[in-house]
């Protein structure tokens, strides 16, 4: 499902326009994102939860000579599926 197809779910199940519909999922990610750039935990109950990582620094290779370099640490977005998005998908809880 890509975005636009979740506007048009979403027009049709509130009986919106797709215009109204793409605005308030814009208005949802926007949420989403704003929270986790100040670095706040995003939780939408029984959906799941988003939050942000510190990734330490570790060692890698690049692809291209083999040679062995390091990867920066860094902040990375992280989701974690709550009980009932588990169930439905059929993922034990």
């Amino acid at each position: 499902m890509r975005k636009q197809d979740l506007v048009r779910a979403v027009a049709q199940q509130t009986r919106q326009t797709e215009a109204q519909a793409a605005a308030s999922v814009n208005a949802v990610f926007g949420a989403i994102q704003e929270a986790m750039a100040r670095g706040d935990e995003v939780n939408i109950s029984g959906f799941g939860s988003f939050r942000v990582v510190e990734r330490s620094a570790r060692q890698g290779r690049n692809p291209r000579t083999g040679s062995a370099m390091t990867i920066g640490a860094r902040k990375s977005p992280a989701f974690r599926p709550g009980t009932q998005l588990r169930r439905a998908v059929g993922e034990p809880a």
